[in-house]
């Protein structure tokens, strides 16, 4: 009996899941995260210095430039999620360019206008 609760709670977890994933940018609880072609750079200045391709490798863990089959979303989070908490007092400049499926580029700034 508990077992089958337990299969159904996470069937109808998963459901649900792949419903909000349909309606937010991020998809980490989608069966299918892996959908979409993304390119990106991140740009970076802090105290009035860009930062190096390896500076900014080591501050996100998320290389400088490349590409990412997940949502774009998750390069931004972990900007975002940085900036928010240990570079809070940095005052860091970011700028994050990409594309997505080969569309037009878009631009992500942190901080937000």
């Amino acid at each position: 009996m508990i077992r089958t609760l337990a299969a159904i709670a996470l069937i109808a977890f998963q459901i649900v899941m792949i419903g909000v994933a349909r309606f937010v940018p991020s998809r980490y609880f989608c069966w299918a995260p892996m959908d979409s072609q993304n390119l990106y750079a991140i740009r970076v200045v802090v105290a009035g210095r860009e930062l190096a391709p390896g500076e900014i490798g080591t501050r996100y863990r998320q290389p400088a430039e490349g590409g990412n089959w997940q949502a774009i979303q998750h390069v931004l989070d972990k900007v975002r999620q940085y900036e928010e908490t240990y570079g809070r007092a940095d005052g860091a400049e970011v700028v994050v360019t990409y594309t997505v499926n080969g569309g037009p580029e878009e631009t992500w700034t942190w901080p937000p206008p």
